[in-house]
């Protein structure tokens, strides 16, 4: 019995896949639940299992986009799964060690194409005469004297002065996670009245806090104290706050949201992934890192699944890890707003009428404001910035040791 392996629908609202790598090959013997494939959707890279064991027989090849029910390969779950053949192979080899060997017939040598100095090849001609340039006036490198490809190329002015270096140019494929991640950009350029506000952000609280805790913190939680929970923990408080961040356009209506879905930015072996802290306002200090850890790991794995990146309120970045000083994040939509963070910076900053060195870091928040006005947006930033100078205060409740579960 021959049976049809059809794509199965990775998830809601995904109609094909990319097949990124077939980990058989054709006509191997496969075992049932067996990976076979690896196969890109545009939200993430899933592993495709045999449905039975047999002899496959594939139906797509490697970049091919494959709509969700259509058949990818055969398996023939009749045939049976070959024997070892280890002693037979010996023989073989035993048979050939025995025979006499035979004298190779005498393979003649091709002749040597020879070209008149000068002469360019095909495609160093098309390169000449585009140009207008005259093959006499180009000294060839190939055998006889003859113009290359290389040699047109080189002879072709440019606006700058010629190196000699290396010209040459690859072209790869884009995943399809790739090409659904630029559209989303575009669409989100092109369909929202996006905007950025900025501020700045003295860490020293925070900085204090770390250096103080963060050793007894991972003792005892088995996970860092990063800067991730304070974020989260600000942001939440805002969203709280101005509740027009928290919510998205359906058509002529606007959705706002009682709880906060945070999506978190994360780059992954095949792009840029957003998975999501799923109510993180009912999150202590050690679940919001925890659940961090957890979804970095899965995303840098590929092992991160559709659900763990659907939905989400709000979304927050950091470009600081990179070296990022300043930036304008673009909208995850159908969100209406992201926070933006970059590296943190020792500057010179005005504290108590003095001049002070303290580390600091720029955050933007890039927002719709088709359903977020100014003030809004404006007020939200300087509720973040807030929270995060004052974070014993307004994060923890004047009780650090509780936040923190110490």
């Amino acid at each position: 019995m021959v049976l049809e392996m059809k794509v199965p629908s990775p998830g809601e609202s995904i109609t094909e896949v990319e097949i990124a790598e077939w980990l058989v090959e054709d006509g191997d013997y496969v075992e049932k639940d067996q990976a076979i494939a690896e196969v890109d959707s545009d939200k993430a890279t899933l592993e495709l299992p045999a449905e039975e064991s047999g002899i496959i027989t594939l139906k797509a090849e490697v970049g091919d986009a494959v709509a969700v029910g259509e058949v990818v390969c055969l398996i023939d779950t009749s045939a049976k799964k070959p024997e070892d053949s280890s002693s037979d192979s010996d023989k073989k080899e035993e048979v050939k060690k025995e025979e006499p060997k035979k004298e190779a017939p005498k393979k003649e040598e091709p002749k040597k194409e020879t070209y008149a100095s000068g002469t360019p090849s095909p495609a160093a001609k098309k390169i000449l005469d585009e140009k207008g340039i005259p093959a006499s006036s180009v000294s060839g490198s190939g055998r006889g004297g003859r113009i290359t490809k290389d040699d047109a190329v080189k002879a072709v002015p440019s606006m700058g002065t010629p190196t000699g270096g290396n010209r040459s140019e690859t072209r790869s494929k884009l995943s399809m996670l790739r090409r659904k991640v630029a559209e989303r950009l575009v669409s989100a350029k092109n369909e929202t009245a996006m905007l950025t506000t900025f501020n700045e952000v003295d860490m020293s609280a925070i900085f204090e806090l770390r250096k103080q805790y963060k050793e007894e913190f991972k003792a005892k939680h088995g996970v860092s104290l990063g800067f991730m929970s304070f974020f989260t923990k600000a942001v939440i408080r805002a969203l709280q706050m101005y509740p027009a961040v928290n919510s998205m356009i359906d058509g002529k209506e606007m959705i706002t949201y009682e709880f906060c879905d945070i999506s978190i930015a994360v780059s992954g072996p095949k792009g840029l992934m957003v998975p999501v802290i799923r109510n993180a306002e009912n999150l202590t200090f050690r679940g919001i890192e925890s659940e961090v850890k957890r979804l970095a790991i899965r995303a840098r794995e590929g092992e991160i699944t559709i659900d763990e990146m659907t939905g989400g309120t709000f979304t927050i970045t950091n470009g600081g890890v990179f070296g990022s000083m300043l930036s304008t994040p673009i909208i995850n939509p159908p969100q209406s707003g992201i926070l933006g963070m970059h590296n943190i910076v020792e500057r010179a900053i005005v504290r108590d009428g003095a001049i002070a060195i303290a580390p600091v870091m720029y955050v933007a928040l890039s927002y719709d404001h088709r359903i977020i006005d100014g003030k809004e947006s404006v007020g939200f930033l300087v509720a973040v910035k807030e929270a995060l100078e004052s974070p014993e205060e307004l994060l923890m409740d004047g009780n650090v040791k509780k936040a923190l579960e110490l």
